[in-house]
């Protein structure tokens, strides 16, 4: 329980990778605040069950950032983790999901981190850890905002870091591959038909196709990636990029 007495703001956390981070941090003792949308009555049981509050806001504002932090009050992890995406050429790419998805996967990183930093500062000690991608380190056709709204989170991570890096607050990424979540498992029946592929080959051929493990990322093993990360012994670990993307990003 070595986050007791910490708290802990997960962003994008009613679901998918940053509800496992937000019940890794909580089996460790800290006190959680969960972000993100969903039905009221399960994010409920999700409070309940973490023993954590949740703060709903407009992550795609300078003001929803605001007030998301104003709410969470001062915290001790950062974990920005709001993301979303769009598949288009870019010479179709529609402006309005541009500019909402780097808002949100890029700058709203920003603003929350200008807010979290000086209480970090103030107490010597703080871990911020941007969810980012595989993405930030390779690219892939028709994702023009995710692929730069990631490699941006990463220079963004980087730049942090060495601004804090005599302050006690730490700065990282965490890139994941493809990690199995409701999302791409809701996936695989609709690639099936348009395909016409078995649900073998949907996941080995299609989904896990730059993986060489042709194993999905476990939302756990994220979770106890970002716990590690806020251990005292990853206090001299700050600016890296760490891939948990089943060896896409060695080739």
């Amino acid at each position: 329980m070595f986050l007791s007495g910490k708290r802990a703001l997960i962003t994008g956390s009613t679901s998918g990778i940053g509800l496992a981070i937000a019940r890794a941090f909580a089996a460790e003792g800290a006190e959680v605040v969960l972000n993100g949308f969903g039905d009221a009555d399960e994010i409920a049981k999700l409070c309940d069950e973490l023993g954590a509050s949740h703060v709903g806001a407009d992550l795609l504002t300078a003001e929803g950032c605001e007030e998301l932090m104003e709410k969470a009050g001062p915290v001790d992890i950062l974990v920005n983790n709001a993301g979303m995406q769009h598949v288009s050429p870019v010479d179709e790419f529609p402006v309005d999901k541009w500019n909402a998805i780097i808002a949100l996967n890029l700058t709203a990183a920003f603003h929350t981190s200008r807010l979290a930093v000086p209480h970090m500062k103030q107490k010597g000690w703080g871990r911020i850890i941007n969810t980012a991608s595989a993405h930030s380190k390779t690219a892939s056709p028709f994702k023009s905002a995710y692929n730069a709204s990631k490699h941006g989170i990463d220079g963004f991570t980087k730049t942090i870091a060495l601004e804090l890096a005599q302050t006690g607050v730490t700065a990282n990424c965490i890139s994941p591959g493809y990690v199995w979540t409701p999302l791409i498992e809701g996936q695989i029946p609709d690639t099936m038909k348009a395909r016409g592929l078995s649900r073998d080959e949907v996941i080995n051929d299609v989904l896990l196709a730059k993986q060489p493990t042709k194993k999905f990322v476990q939302p756990s093993e994220i979770g106890a990636l970002a716990v590690f990360l806020c251990r005292e012994e990853a206090g001299n670990v700050t600016g890296a990029n760490w891939s948990i993307d089943g060896g896409w990003t060695a080739e």
